[in-house]
């Protein structure tokens, strides 16, 4: 009996480290990951004995990745294929948070006003073994609990609804390559685990009915007050400057009638809840395919 929880449990909660990211593939658009200055450049993790790559496996399937920081004791970020979300619910909380090396649920205990909050949701998994697979303890961060439940959630129900929309591959199926990450805070919980200062997330796919490329980048303060996530907090993180530089070629010939629908359905969506570079996506005609998730 021993033996067979003990196998159940360790294929449960199995996660692979990796060398490199590209040991992990399927998860970047052209197996082209963000650039993290100091961190992550031009596909090569900096500092190896910190930072650790996770092929998160569940069910003897790989489900997403994560780049873990062993410091601060939460992900850089996690990255995933959205492919439409077909099951609906939320599974309970208990009982089912995974136990790993890298973090405790000790780590979370007096949480102060923060939860765990996901880099990848569970609302955007596309089945509920995917639903399961995403509540790690190295898949979150302490989020401020207001921020996670309120605009932050809001967020993450938009771009599924937008991305269900509007992500069309060539073969008409849904999909899009989304990457969702925290940046350390100097406060910590249980003076253990860093409490991120904000957080980030974008998605970039092909929509093939219209023949444009979508992009969309969002962050917001890791805050109770957090209400709306807008233009101003962009100041200190360079992130406008950096987005503009990667993914100029597009910001050229945007269908007028196409920003419309696009602006439209966000506003609708999001309310009061702001986006990047004027609140509409950025949009390209271009016939190639490029990476168009953004510099940090």
């Amino acid at each position: 009996v021993f033996l067979y929880l003990l196998s159940a449990l360790l294929k449960f909660c199995f996660r692979p480290l990796m060398s490199t990211l590209a040991d992990c593939p399927g998860f970047f658009l052209d197996e082209t990951p963000p650039v993290i200055p100091n961190i992550l450049e031009g596909g090569n993790i900096l500092d190896q004995n910190r930072y650790k790559v996770i092929c998160q496996t569940f069910e003897n399937k790989r489900r997403f990745l994560t780049l873990y920081d062993t410091t601060n004791k939460i992900p850089v970020f996690s990255a995933y294929r959205f492919t439409g979300a077909a099951e609906t619910g939320r599974p309970k909380d208990r009982d089912i948070w995974k136990i790993e090396p890298q973090a405790l649920n000790s780590d979370y205990v007096n949480n102060q006003g923060y939860n765990r909050g996901h880099l990848y949701p569970n609302c955007h998994a596309q089945d509920w073994n995917d639903k399961l697979s995403t509540f790690t303890l190295t898949n979150v961060v302490p989020q401020s609990i207001p921020f996670n439940s309120g605009s932050w959630a809001q967020m993450e129900r938009c771009t599924k609804c937008f991305m269900e929309n509007n992500c069309i591959n060539a073969n008409g199926r849904i999909e899009a390559f989304v990457v969702a990450g925290a940046e350390p805070g100097e406060t910590k919980l249980n003076n253990k685990v860093s409490i991120p200062s904000r957080m980030w997330s974008a998605f970039c796919c092909y929509n093939s009915r219209d023949g444009v490329w979508l992009s969309k980048a969002y962050w917001g303060h890791n805050q109770p007050n957090m209400c709306d996530l807008d233009e101003r907090s962009l100041q200190g993180m360079q992130m406008e400057m950096l987005v503009e530089n990667h993914l100029h070629h597009f910001l050229h010939q945007r269908p007028p009638s196409l920003l419309l629908q696009v602006k439209h359905l966000f506003q609708q969506c999001l309310g009061q809840l702001y986006w990047l570079h004027h609140k509409h996506p950025i949009l390209s005609q271009q016939p190639m395919r490029r990476p168009c998730l953004p510099h940090l």
